[in-house]
């Protein structure tokens, strides 16, 4: 694993997150086909950007969704 294959696999998660639904893991992984391992990299890596952002529901279900910074 290396900065390139994070990057690309962050591309990937952004890509399906850019839709404007909130995404459960375990769905995003599915549709990602990618593995845990480098799953978690790349929200690590969208995460680190402000990029994305997490939202537990009354089931304790996580959740993540794209978070767009906007400054002015």
């Amino acid at each position: 694993m290396d900065k390139y294959s994070i990057g690309k696999d962050a591309g990937i998660v952004w890509s399906i997150l850019s839709n404007g639904q909130r995404w459960s893991y375990d769905k995003l992984k599915e549709k990602a086909g990618l593995s845990d391992r480098d799953l978690n990299a790349a929200i690590g890596w969208l995460a680190r950007e402000d990029k994305i952002f997490f939202e537990t529901d009354q089931n304790n279900v996580d959740y993540l969704y794209l978070f767009t910074n906007i400054y002015y």
